[in-house]
């Protein structure tokens, strides 16, 4: 095990695929996406087909997973991360509330602060802006210290 958390590369149906860019949407953003509850492996693959589905969205790039171990709360299993690239016409925060939604959806229990989940969701950029208040951070904060975050990036095309 490296001294980064990360344990290693997971290869998914979805994960790692680039699927294309397409003109007619105004806005890309790249969500962040984990979970260490349950069947996470088949949790990641039908999320994607879920936005793949969804109008308001089309999946540009999925970047690979990685497995890593949890921080703040450590006492947990580990998680598997990755990286969505992802376009919409939405902004920001109707993005944050379908995520959310989406959360749900799939099982997320908000227990405590890091506490174990079956689904995480973040936007950790959205079309180059930044934006600071008490439901929403773009970029996500702590973005550039998170290894979850920057090992998936950095496979990624772009």
């Amino acid at each position: 095990m490296r001294a980064n958390g990360v344990k290693r590369l997971v290869r998914l149906k979805f994960y790692p695929r680039f699927f294309g860019f397409k003109e007619h949407f105004k806005n890309t953003a790249i969500i962040g996406i984990g979970g260490n509850l349950g069947d996470t492996k088949k949790r990641f693959d039908k999320f994607i087909r879920v936005l793949k589905n969804d109008r308001r969205f089309s999946v540009a790039e999925t970047s690979p997973v990685i497995e890593n171990r949890a921080f703040g709360y450590t006492k947990q299993p580990d998680f598997l991360n990755a990286v969505i690239n992802l376009q919409t016409s939405l902004s920001a925060v109707k993005l944050l509330k379908i995520l959310q939604h989406y959360e749900f959806r799939f099982g997320r229990k908000r227990s405590f602060k890091n506490a174990p989940r079956t689904l995480d969701l973040d936007i950790l950029y959205f079309s180059k802006k930044v934006r600071k208040s008490e439901i929403l951070n773009v970029p996500h904060l702590g973005v550039n210290e998170r290894f979850s975050v920057i090992v998936p990036l950095g496979l990624m095309r772009f």
